[in-house]
């Protein structure tokens, strides 16, 4: 499951790979900022109680709006 954490100003944050590491790649309005190989790293860029979690929510077949 692909998860991603965005924020205020467009903020972005995905899980990605480096060399061969993981790492939490930062990014706003789709440019790059940093890799950061911890949650502290990210932290010192921004306020983690300001990240919301993006959960992708599975599509029901079948089902048609009502209006």
């Amino acid at each position: 499951m692909d998860r991603r954490w965005v924020g205020p100003g467009g903020l972005e944050i995905v899980p990605a790979r480096r060399d061969g590491r993981q790492v939490l790649r930062v990014s706003r309005d789709g440019s790059f900022v940093a890799d950061c190989v911890s949650v502290a790293q990210v932290a010192r860029l921004v306020d983690l109680a300001d990240l919301c979690e993006v959960i992708a929510l599975p599509v029901r077949r079948g089902f048609e709006a009502v209006g």
